[in-house]
């Protein structure tokens, strides 16, 4: 697996956030809520992105935005329209006062808005549980990530704006599986444009050294790896190695092997075939215990917990 392929192969949504929103102006959105990464793609009229720190950006039709957490911004019909719905975490929706206007602003199987016959339209899909995403890519990602119709070409915003308003058996599952094809086609997307706008570490992809290192650990993450002896299989000093990878991916070799075994464990523990003992044997640990123990250390609660909290 490539440096992008390890990137892209995070997200897994779970039950994840998907709804078509149909506004008539004038309208703007609060929104707090704060999910690990939401993707906003307009499909008709017109919508604008307001970051609280950073500058407006305009969606026309076709335009697909990422956003991602912690940040809060405003989606409106004008960059200057003040909001008057506020979208919290798990999704409620109230206006000012704090009363909720769900029940009113909803428009048959997950539509959503302030009229059904509005002019703006735009799919939202969001993922609502940080293990769904990696750690390494929501740091690679800027607040606010856009492309426009003409960088790329996808059917899947049609697809998804087909499969989101039908009420059918299994229904969730393909819409999971949607946005996760949407988001991952977007994100490919924008980091082959290498412009100025294109993380950092992004711009170092040529490093034959780093991408061996990062091949090595990717394809075999169980693998007992060392400083040592991934400077020996990518034919670079130990030093040397450890620079380049500090410049390229942002951490030392040792910390991201770590994290990418958290990353895939949080993962695998989702599944309902492992068990926590298969989990710590296919990231690398000698024990369910150790592996418990650097889980928790690195998550902030047990895997046991964690497969709790994600069904």
């Amino acid at each position: 697996m490539d440096t992008l392929g390890g990137l892209l192969d995070a997200p897994r949504a779970r039950g994840a956030f998907a709804l078509r929103t149909v506004m008539r102006s004038p309208w703007s959105l609060r929104i707090l809520a704060e999910s690990p990464l939401t993707l906003i793609a307009v499909v008709a009229g017109e919508a604008w992105i307001v970051p609280d720190d950073g500058e407006p950006v305009r969606l026309a039709t076709g335009d697909v935005a990422i956003t991602r957490a912690p940040d809060h911004y405003n989606v409106a019909d004008s960059p200057t329209r003040p909001p008057t719905v506020l979208i919290q975490r798990e999704q409620r929706c109230c206006d000012l006062d704090g009363e909720s206007v769900l029940e009113a602003m909803t428009h048959g199987v997950r539509t959503w808005g302030n009229d059904p016959n509005g002019s703006a339209v735009f799919l939202v899909g969001a993922y609502e549980h940080l293990s769904d995403i990696s750690d390494r890519l929501l740091r690679a990602l800027p607040p606010v990530l856009t492309l426009a119709q003409s960088e790329w070409e996808s059917p899947l915003v049609a697809l998804l704006c087909d499969e989101v308003v039908k009420d059918e058996p299994g229904q969730a599952a393909v819409l999971d599986r949607l946005l996760d094809l949407l988001v991952t086609a977007v994100l490919k997307a924008w980091f082959a444009r290498h412009d100025d706008r294109t993380p950092a570490w992004w711009q170092y992809q040529g490093d034959r050294i780093v991408d061996r290192a990062l091949r090595l650990m990717h394809q075999n993450p169980a693998h007992p790896w060392t400083l040592e002896a991934l400077a020996a299989q990518t034919g670079a000093s130990r030093a040397s190695l450890a620079r380049r990878f500090q410049d390229l991916v942002g951490e030392p070799p040792m910390t991201f092997l770590k994290n990418w075994r958290m990353a895939m464990a949080a993962d695998l523990l989702c599944q309902p075939d492992e068990t926590v003992s298969s989990v710590a044997e296919k990231v690398g640990y000698a024990s369910a215990f150790s592996f418990s123990a650097a889980f928790k250390r690195s998550r902030g609660l047990s895997p046991q917990a964690h497969r709790a909290s994600a069904r």
